[in-house]
């Protein structure tokens, strides 16, 4: 089902099937330190004698011709500076991702992977290797439409240590998982289409359970703002809306997850690989037509919260509040639980951010546990960036109902882009219609929760995805992954 390059483990440079090495470094002067590169010599010279011809190589990298080593070419990927205020982790990511790149560009399809980082840089090998194999993604579309594209590289041999690799392809696996779903075909991702797939993915686990609420009377009956979405779209078979359910059972304690795919939404179910998790995609589709639900309807939530709608646009937020008070209901019966909700929510979030940031904001119980910052933490060591946005009191103002009619007001009538705090009153809206509001730091029965906004890191539309922020997640709730 996800992408399948063959990724070997090498033990030299000479790499056995390999067409030639991808250099990832951030110094040339670091090659003599490490003991595996026996042909750093003439690999630094060669380099060194290209730079004196093309000073642009030192930058931008470049391919040269070296003898003893896999292919007898070094494709030479610089990080380029690694000590300024500014400089991050997504240099190793993105020095790999364009070095495979070279390597495609010249012909090679067994590339070998070398990484050589300076002590203070430990991750610089697992972020080069999720780099390589970011590269190395086919879309899932591609590669059940072309048969001859199925894969980019015939083989990815690395040369770092082997649970390096291990962590790599794990996470490499989940994220593909999450590409695939949120891809660029809305037909072959219609929500039955999602369904099919999750099964296929987990449904053979022993560790994962997948559920699938489709029936419409219980749609209607317990999602009723999902279902105001579902509405027309319903009246089509392959546009159904479904809620997929899975829980994962494994080691690292247990949390109450939520997740959203509305418009190329990343799947939080891509986690489960990684940590015991209940987490459930709410997918529907936002169709035009008699039956659409329109503004100024008045719905009555699942958490009996009386919503108007004030902008049909506003559907992710629809889509997941009823679920969101579902899992508050279970959440209650767990010990210390943790709800998120993740979406492509909002415009605003990109023009706040900007593109490749991922916004999450914490209630009142998740601030005092400091969630927020420790999955910025967590992005900034994984090259996956996240910004810290804050729910405010205008944020529930605005929702605040206007009307005896109303209790909430699902939004207005503009574009997020054009609205003050855009992309932090959603998350007010999905505390108010959930009933998450009576479970704040003054509530006997305190739940934490976090929005979570994907809209900028999700990747480019159109343009392949980025499963971001996973790898984010992975890093903050599961560290011991990561020693």
């Amino acid at each position: 089902m996800t992408s399948a390059v063959s990724v070997v483990q090498a033990t030299s440079l000479s790499g056995e099937g390999s067409d030639c090495v991808v250099l990832v470094t951030s110094s040339l002067d670091l090659l003599s330190s490490i003991n595996y590169v026996a042909a750093s010599a003439p690999i630094k010279t060669a380099i060194n004698d290209q730079i004196a011809l093309d000073a642009s190589a030192g930058k931008a990298g470049c391919v040269v011709r070296v003898a003893g080593v896999a292919g007898a070419r070094v494709v030479y990927a610089p990080t380029g500076p690694l000590d300024r205020d500014y400089d991050d982790a997504r240099r190793w990511t993105e020095a790999a991702d364009a070095g495979i790149k070279r390597a495609l560009g010249c012909g090679c399809s067994r590339p070998l992977l070398v990484v050589v980082g300076p002590p203070s840089w430990r991750s610089a090998a697992l972020l080069a290797v999720v780099g390589a194999l970011d590269a190395a993604y086919v879309p899932l579309e591609v590669r059940e439409a072309r048969p001859d594209k199925r894969v980019k590289l015939a083989q990815l041999a690395v040369l770092v240590a082997p649970a390096v690799l291990k962590l790599a392809q794990q996470l490499d696996a989940a994220k593909s998982v999450a590409k695939d779903i949120g891809g660029s075909d809305p037909e072959r991702m219609a929500p039955p289409r999602v369904e099919e797939y999750v099964r296929q993915v987990f449904g053979q686990s022993s560790c994962v359970s997948v559920e699938v609420v489709s029936d419409d009377e219980e749609l209607c009956q317990h999602y009723p703002l999902f279902s105001a979405v579902n509405r027309c779209a319903k009246g089509v078979e392959r546009h159904r809306g479904i809620i997929n359910e899975c829980v994962a059972s494994a080691s690292g304690g247990r949390s109450v997850v939520r997740g959203a795919q509305q418009r190329g939404a990343r799947s939080l179910m891509n986690a489960l690989r990684l940590r015991q998790v209940e987490g459930a995609l709410c997918v529907v589709r936002n169709s035009v037509g008699r039956d659409c639900y329109v503004a100024d309807e008045i719905i009555t939530s699942r958490a009996g919260v009386r919503v108007r709608i004030g902008n049909t646009d506003a559907e992710g937020r629809m889509a997941m509040g009823d679920v969101l008070a579902r899992m508050k209901e279970r959440a209650l019966g767990q010990p210390d639980p943790h709800l998120f909700t993740w979406a492509t929510l909002t415009g605003h979030c990109c023009l706040a951010v900007g593109d490749g940031y991922t916004a999450i904001m914490d209630n009142g119980p998740a601030r005092e546990a400091d969630v927020a910052r420790t999955v910025q933490e967590a992005g900034d060591a994984i090259a996956e960036p996240v910004e810290v946005s804050t729910i405010r009191r205008e944020d529930f103002s605005f929702h605040a109902g206007k009307s005896e009619y109303e209790d909430v007001l699902q939004c207005n009538n503009q574009p997020s882009s054009r609205t003050p705090r855009g992309h932090q009153s959603p998350a007010a809206f999905l505390i108010l219609a959930s009933g998450l509001d009576k479970h704040g730091r003054d509530s006997a029965t305190p739940l934490k929760y976090s929005h979570v906004d994907i809209a900028a890191s999700s990747g480019p539309f159109p343009g392949l995805p980025t499963g971001a922020p996973l790898m984010a997640f992975a890093r903050a709730f599961s560290p011991e992954l990561f020693e």
